[in-house]
């Protein structure tokens, strides 16, 4: 079920811009929820669970913005509807999606399950397309929208990650396909692909490689050409750059933000 919580401080002058960003909760998620409120967004925070978007919800808030915290699960296409309709009942149509809710299952090939493939592909590509679809409606009727997808560098290839690896991959063609159906509604769409970033997940990949966390950081940062390692922020900036009115001219772009040429990651 979709649950919904509000708190806000009252609009501001004008209209906000109304910006949906799933798997938000923590993280990146999390980051670009606080990034698009300071940019002058509503913000409808989505996870799983609505109760674990409280704590961006209230910080949100804390800052002047308006949020809502939303529970669903976007593999769910009843979950999808009664999300935006909780949504829309409460803040308005949503003009800008962030599709970056994501799962990792990573296993060796012929140690992988069945469900670990469709976990992964059903959180980041079938949740992505129900999603969008559903944004789109709105959208492509106010004649402006901003549809942007977390990819991966690891969408070029990683030992290990053969599910995300290709599901990432896929937010590729995706991504790309969308902003030539949408472009001439006004609906961009461009995608993220981080490379190492600094969050929960990265502890949860340096347990399976049985790596110590902070020598992982280090051996990361080393690899990276700026010389350290991503943080949630540096996603969240270039997110804000494709959610913008200014970025109307660029659509179908995967942006690598990997402090340098993803290939040599």
């Amino acid at each position: 079920m979709t649950e919904g919580e509000r708190l806000s401080t009252p609009h501001p002058s004008g209209s906000p811009r109304i910006a949906l960003v799933t798997g938000a909760a923590r993280g990146i998620g999390a980051s670009i929820a606080l990034r698009l409120a300071q940019d002058g967004h509503a913000v409808a925070v989505l996870d799983l669970k609505a109760a674990e978007c409280t704590e961006t919800v209230r910080t949100i808030v804390a800052g002047g913005g308006i949020a809502l915290a939303v529970g669903a699960d976007v593999t769910s296409e009843d979950e999808v509807a009664q999300a935006f309709a909780a949504i829309e009942a409460e803040l308005g149509s949503p003009t800008v999606l962030v599709n970056n809710a994501g799962i990792i299952r990573d296993n060796l090939l012929f140690r992988m399950t069945v469900d670990d493939w469709d976990q992964v592909m059903g959180v980041h590509l079938r949740g992505a397309f129900l999603m969008s679809r559903a944004a789109q409606h709105s959208m492509t009727r106010q004649g402006f929208g901003r549809i942007v997808n977390l990819s991966s560098t690891s969408s070029l290839g990683n030992r290990g990650q053969a599910n995300y690896a290709a599901a990432k991959a896929g937010i590729l063609g995706f991504t790309r396909t969308l902003a030539l159906e949408l472009g001439r509604f006004g609906v961009t769409v461009n995608g993220v692909a981080p490379g190492y970033i600094q969050t929960e997940m990265t502890r949860v990949t340096a347990e399976r490689l049985g790596v110590p966390y902070e020598d992982m950081l280090q051996q990361w940062a080393a690899r990276a050409s700026v010389g350290r390692m991503g943080q949630p922020a540096d996603v969240a900036n270039a997110v804000s750059f494709f959610a913008s009115e200014e970025s109307g001219f660029v659509s179908g772009q995967m942006l690598y933000v990997a402090g340098g040429p993803a290939l040599e990651l």
